[in-house]
C-alpha cells in the first residue's frame, strides 16, 4: 500500500499575502492566525497578509510567519479532507511545522520558539560577516574538497543538500566567496550568493543552537502521532525525548533534504504533499525521484485542485 508524506517549507518561501486567501474563506485559518497573534503579542497576521516585504524578510519574523501560514493550510486541509500522513518532514524551519503537525509541539510554543530561533541565528554572526551560496551541478565530494581549499582558517562547508546537483554552502563571507571562485575556476559556472542575512546550518550557528536549547528546555514535547524525518539524520523519529537534541543540532548541521526524501521513498512513500507557502520542495522532490507524485497547497485554489 502506497504511503503519503506531508512536507513543510522553510525560509525563502515567504511572500506578502500568504495565508490571506485562506483566512478569507475558512474560519479555521483565521483561528490559527488569531492564535499566532496572541502567542507572539503582535499582529503577525497583518505582516503575512500585507507585508511590508522588508519586515517579512527579517529572520525573526520570517520564521513564525511561514510556520503560522503552514499550520493554517494544514488545519484547513484537515477540516476539508480525511487525508492523513504516514510521515512528516520539513526543510529547516519546516521541521517545526512538521512537529506541530505530529502533535509534538503546540502551535503557540512552536511560534515563540522559532521567533527566538530566528533572533538567535541572526545574532550569532554580525550582518555581512556570513554568507550562503548555491553551487549547482557539482558532486558532494568535489564540493567538500572545494570548501576545504577555500577555508584558509575560516569556516565554509555544505549547509543544504537539497537535490542532485543543488548544494548550498555557508560560512564566513570571505570563505564562501573564495569557494565560489574556486568552483568557477574548476568549471562549475553556476555559483551564486543567496539573499540571506546569516550563514544558516554552519558551524558559525553553534552559539544559536546553545541558546535555542535553553528555550526548548522550557516547553513540553508531547507524543507524536506520526514519525518526523529529521533534517540532521534523514531518519524517522517518533521519540519525543529526542526532539530537543535534533532541533538544537539542526541549527548548525547541514539539512539533508535529498537523503530525507530518499529515506521516505525507501519507506514506501509515493505521494508528497507540500503544505505552506510556495512549491520549492515539490520541485526538489521531483528532481530527487521522478516516479513519485507531488502536489502543493497554499491557498483555496490549491485545495480544490488537490488530487493525491
Amino acid at each position: 500500500m502506497s504511503k503519503k508524506a506531508f512536507i513543510f517549507p522553510g525560509q525563502g518561501s515567504q511572500y506578502a499575502g500568504m495565508g490571506k486567501d485562506l483566512t478569507e474563506n475558512f474560519k479555521i485559518a483565521r483561528d490559527v492566525f488569531a492564535e499566532a497573534d496572541d502567542a507572539l503579542g503582535f499582529k503577525l497576521s497583518q505582516l503575512c497578509y500585507n507585508g511590508p516585504e522588508e519586515d517579512l524578510k527579517l529572520t525573526m519574523n520570517t520564521q513564525p510567519a511561514i510556520l503560522a501560514t503552514s499550520i493554517a493550510v494544514l488545519r484547513v486541509l484537515q477540516s476539508e479532507s480525511d487525508l492523513t500522513p504516514d510521515f512528516l518532514a520539513g526543510h529547516s524551519l519546516g521541521e517545526f511545522s512538521a512537529l506541530v503537525a505530529s502533535g509534538a509541539l503546540t502551535l503557540a510554543d512552536a511560534l515563540r520558539t522559532v521567533r527566538s530561533r530566528g533572533r538567535f541565528m541572526q545574532e550569532a554572526v554580525p550582518v555581512g560577516l556570513g554568507a550562503m551560496a548555491a553551487i549547482l551541478s557539482v558532486e558532494e565530494d568535489i564540493l567538500i574538497d572545494i570548501c576545504r581549499e577555500a577555508a584558509q582558517g575560516e569556516i565554509v562547508a555544505p549547509a543544504n543538500f537539497n537535490s542532485p546537483g543543488q548544494i548550498v554552502i555557508a560560512g564566513h563571507a570571505t570563505a564562501v566567496n573564495r569557494a565560489m571562485e574556486i568552483a568557477k575556476a574548476r568549471g562549475f559556472r553556476k555559483a551564486m550568493l543567496l539573499p540571506v542575512s546569516a550563514p544558516f546550518h554552519s558551524a558559525l550557528m553553534v552559539p544559536a543552537g546553545e541558546r535555542l536549547s535553553e528555550v526548548l528546555q522550557q516547553i513540553e514535547i508531547a507524543a507524536m502521532n506520526a514519525p518526523v524525518i529529521s533534517n540532521v539524520e534523514a531518519k524517522a523519529n517518533q521519540d519525543p525525548g529526542r526532539v530537543r537534541e535534533l532541533l538544537v543540532a539542526q541549527v548548525s548541521a547541514p539539512v539533508k533534504w535529498d537523503s530525507s526524501v530518499r529515506e521516505m521513498v525507501s519507506l514506501g512513500v509515493t505521494s508528497f504533499l507540500e503544505i505552506g507557502p510556495g512549491k520549492v520542495l515539490s520541485g526538489l522532490v521531483k528532481r530527487i525521484d521522478k516516479e513519485v507524485s507531488t502536489a502543493n497547497i497554499e491557498d483555496t485554489a490549491g485545495l480544490k485542485a488537490l488530487q493525491i
